[in-house]
């Protein structure tokens, strides 16, 4: 099973690559959407919707594909652009680009480009709470606050690997060992979310010592022999919500739309199974086939 997660994974950084190309979806290209709405509308009368995420940023994809479900399902057309970095991500929101980020961590690890950009965004709403980021070691290891990471750095090459270089997660990490002084002996290592994956993979598989950068809800802490490190001082930000934003107008040209997006709220379960259904189950290149299935099984979580 965890192979095949990370072959998924690995498989969505290669896609995640290209910058901003977009591929269209929706109408009668998408299996996900059922066509029309329930007031007999045809696909794409109300308009064509960009949604704007980050493939290897799990939970972004599993809402990306609900939302271009139940998009459709209305009448929207709907078309899909993967980035790799939230900056030009949250850039396209606001200049229009982009219609909607359909996973947004607004509150904290993200503030930066709120406090950049959010004069142009609407917060379309929460979907998700108790969303957080995480220093992680194997379940075998010792160590068992952030704080017992001093002086130990030989065991872990004094490196701790991360993601994205421009992801919150990174800036947040950053900031974390510059507070607590750790970045005298540590090195942060930054590339993809697929990369420090495989390198998890490696080390648990060897039963080797790693650190790495982490965050909740994410499936990699089911599929690996993973932990979260104690962090009582709050180093690594508090728990925030997990929103949908909007390009600004985006309720006053897409009100029916908005009202949908707004509705939306999916608990620990809901959401786990969700992801779980379109990473694993079903996997890269079949996310609508994942949707609707998820969705079958779901009836009630989306009137």
């Amino acid at each position: 099973m965890v192979k095949k997660k990370i072959t998924a994974l690995l498989a969505m950084g290669a896609i995640g690559s290209l910058a901003l190309a977009g591929c269209a979806s929706g109408g009668a290209g998408g299996t996900g959407g059922t066509g029309g709405d329930a007031d007999g509308g045809s696909p794409g009368d109300k308009g064509t919707i960009t949604l704007g995420f980050l493939p290897s940023w799990t939970d972004g994809l599993s809402t990306a594909y609900l939302l271009e479900n139940k998009l459709e399902e209305i009448g929207y057309d709907v078309e899909m652009k993967t980035l790799t970095d939230a900056g030009p991500l949250y850039t396209g929101l606001a200049q229009g680009d982009v219609d909607i980020y359909p996973s947004a961590w607004p509150e904290l690890t993200h503030k930066k480009y709120m406090d950049e950009y959010g004069d142009d965004i609407e917060d379309l709403g929460t979907y998700y709470e108790n969303a957080k980021l995480t220093i992680a070691v194997p379940e075998y290891s010792e160590l068992t606050s952030i704080e017992d990471l001093k002086g130990k750095a030989a065991d872990y090459d004094g490196k701790i690997i991360g993601i994205e270089p421009g992801a919150g997660l990174t800036e947040q990490t950053t900031k974390m060992l510059e507070e607590t002084g750790l970045n005298s002996e540590y090195e942060l290592v930054t590339s993809s979310t697929a990369a420090m994956l495989t390198e998890l993979k490696k080390a648990t598989d060897k039963q080797e010592d790693i650190v790495v950068t982490l965050w909740r809800p994410f499936w990699a802490n089911d599929a690996f022999p993973v932990k979260d490190l104690e962090d009582p001082n709050g180093l690594m930000g508090e728990a925030e919500g997990l929103h949908f934003l909007g390009t600004k107008g985006f309720a006053d040209k897409y009100p029916e739309a908005a009202e949908l997006i707004e509705s939306i709220k999916l608990d620990d379960e809901q959401y786990g199974s969700l992801e779980d259904m379109v990473v694993n189950e079903y996997g890269e290149g079949k996310e609508r086939e994942a949707v609707q299935a998820w969705l079958e099984e779901n009836p009630d979580v989306i009137k």
